[in-house]
């Protein structure tokens, strides 16, 4: 089962043809990180913490930001997806996930002087996690984003699940740095069935944005089923 994390679990990150840039955000800051007394425990963004997914928690970013951490003494980097809130110690900028931790090759240390750099900046705020049907307007179209990953043989496996469990219109959108698996253009009404049908079915990590927000260019995973 841990294998199935790491290799599913998201590295979250693959993003769009159109993409971002990645934009500096701190140097020579302190990393952390958390694992066993808190797996399986509620995030700050209403998820439960798996210490070998690659996720991280920080103080201000907004949940589903996605950055690159490199550690400053051996050059390893990882990127994660920001989902709960934290380090509370006030000299640490950020604390990651074990997995993310073993990246880096900090676990024996416990802590790493890193960089932070600002892959894709999530406009979600905590408050607009909390599940508002308004903001499905009839006549607008989503994309539900499942997963994002760095390594593209990732992001292919992972669509191949989603095919396989029933979900249509599974694409890729993709940047320099990062695969987004997604399945595109859901009617609004249509939003909550797909995200609650996702979540029985085990994909529990999702958010919807709204298609005019995204790229009209996409690659289909239909056809690799």
């Amino acid at each position: 089962m841990k294998a199935r994390y790491f290799l599913f679990s998201v590295v979250f990150v693959l993003a769009t043809m159109v993409g971002f840039a990645e934009t500096p955000y701190k140097s020579n800051v302190t990393a952390s990180f958390y694992a066993d007394k808190f797996h399986g425990q509620k995030t700050a963004n209403g998820e439960t913490f798996n210490m070998y997914e690659y996720t991280a928690a920080h103080r201000t970013l907004p949940f589903n930001t996605f950055v690159k951490v490199t550690n400053l003494a051996n050059g390893k980097s990882v990127i994660v997806r920001i989902n709960d809130r934290g380090p509370f110690t006030k000299d640490r900028e950020i604390d990651l996930s074990k997995a993310a931790a073993i990246q880096l090759d900090m676990i024996q240390n416990g802590t790493a002087q890193v960089s932070i750099e600002i892959i894709e900046s999530a406009e979600t705020t905590a408050e607009e996690l909390e599940q508002d049907d308004s903001k499905y307007l009839p006549g607008t179209t989503w994309d539900i984003q499942v997963g994002a990953f760095g390594n593209a043989k990732n992001a292919e496996a992972f669509a191949k699940e989603l095919l396989r469990a029933g979900f249509t219109d599974v694409a890729y959108q993709r940047t320099s740095s990062v695969t987004r698996v997604v399945i595109r253009n859901v009617p609004a009404e249509k939003v909550k069935e797909i995200e609650n049908e996702l979540t029985q079915k085990g994909f529990k990590e999702h958010f919807a944005r709204l298609r005019s927000e995204m790229p009209s260019s996409a690659s289909s995973a239909s056809a690799e089923k």
